[in-house]
């Protein structure tokens, strides 16, 4: 899956990984960590939207409470940029510590933001024992989010890619390019839609296009000018514009979310959809979200991935709670609760091969079938633009689309 993606982050970063080899440092006080860590209130501010996602924190609550005395409060937010927003007011007002955010959900634009303001506490991923099990070389976005290196500032939690899927009760060839979507479209008007920007599902789909059409990606891959977003955005809109009308309600009304997105699809209104989770097809026909004839697949020319991330601020009132909640996040329990497409489906981000034949074994024994078979297929991933890319596409689709 990754020598594609491997090959794009070398290009863009060719003074190579020199700087961050510190992050598989042990930490002797690591206990010392943990003992400080107990009776603390911890407020994790994590996206809210779907229900697997919020049991799974909502499992972690009681394991982080049971085996280590810590209080985890979900702060359930429609966008991370809301938090975004609190933490730069607690700037502006001279805050130093003692902030409301002990932890954050986060990537890409949000991650930059922070991390260009001096919000975040760090570097902190050295310090997590559970660290050492991370897939820094076979998934390298581990390090690199949206084109900015981490540094040490976020830890890695879980990988994502975005698949497609189809009702084959109504799609009998799959369109595993944009150019073949687009022209299912116009045989099939109002059977595809996706979600309106800003939502990040949206947004990604965007993205996806934009990669799909240009010629040259090298400039996505920097900090955007308005030279060259007019330049290279262009065919993204020509498209767009030739396929909204063939889209749900001629294109006039979008879904504001993926589960919003999924629920048209399980009211049969729409036929082809897409999700950031390779395993939410199998999860979703599980919890009878999705009907059984729905099967995933993926663009012959690759499909964005990235990883998403733990980010403690530098106000934070609870580091060490924080950091012993991260470090579970990590373990391999953890890791492999929330790769369980029963569970969440979400792909892990630990190299299997440093674990010990038990604890690899629970990652071995999840179910798998023909709706999750399309973890196998994802040999190409296609680099996340750079940040300001994102900020630029959701501004310029809402002048022109939003009503």
């Amino acid at each position: 899956m990754t020598r594609w993606l491997l090959a794009t982050l070398i290009a863009i970063f060719s003074g190579g990984w020199a700087g961050i080899g510190y992050i598989h440092a042990a930490d002797s006080q690591w206990d010392e960590v943990v003992a400080a860590s107990k009776g603390q209130v911890v407020y994790w501010h994590a996206w809210g939207g779907d229900e697997k996602v919020n049991s799974y924190i909502a499992w972690v609550v009681d394991q982080v409470r049971d085996e280590f005395g810590i209080t985890l409060r979900h702060v359930k937010v429609g966008s991370i940029s809301e938090s975004v927003s609190l933490l730069d007011a607690e700037k502006t007002s001279g805050r130093t510590k003692g902030g409301r955010i002990d932890l954050l959900w986060l990537n890409g634009e949000s991650f930059a933001a922070l991390k260009r303001g001096n919000l975040l506490y760090g570097p902190f991923t050295h310090r997590l024992p559970n660290f050492a099990y991370v897939d820094t070389i076979n998934k390298p976005t581990t390090l690199v989010d949206f084109t900015i290196p981490t540094d040490g500032m976020e830890a890695p939690w879980g990988m994502a890619q975005i698949v497609f899927f189809a009702d084959t009760a109504h799609v009998k060839n799959l369109p595993q390019t944009l150019k073949r979507l687009g022209a299912w479209t116009e045989r099939q008007p109002s059977r595809f839609t996706y979600p309106a920007p800003p939502d990040f599902t949206g947004t990604t789909f965007l993205k996806q296009a934009l990669l799909d059409l240009v010629i040259d990606r090298t400039p996505l891959y920097k900090q955007v000018t308005e030279s060259d977003f007019e330049l290279y955005s262009s065919p993204l809109w020509d498209f767009l514009d030739s396929l909204h009308p063939n889209l749900w309600r001629s294109g006039k009304v979008f879904p504001s979310s993926y589960p919003a997105l999924r629920q048209l699809m399980n009211d049969g209104e729409i036929d082809i959809a897409f999700s950031f989770n390779p395993a939410e097809v199998a999860s979703a026909i599980s919890r009878q979200l999705l009907p059984e004839t729905v099967k995933p697949f993926v663009f012959s020319g690759g499909t964005i991935g990235n990883s998403h991330f733990l980010a403690i601020p530098k106000t934070a009132s609870a580091k060490e709670g924080a950091l012993v909640v991260v470090n579970f996040l990590l373990s391999p329990i953890a890791q492999a609760h929330k790769a369980d497409p029963q569970v969440w489906g979400d792909p892990t981000v630990l190299d299997l091969r440093k674990l010990d034949t038990n604890l690899a074994a629970l990652f071995e024994d999840q179910s798998r079938d023909d709706t999750t078979s399309v973890l196998e297929d994802l040999d190409r991933t296609l680099a996340e633009p750079h940040p300001s890319w994102t900020e630029r596409l959701e501004e310029e689709w809402q002048r022109r689309y939003q009503r």
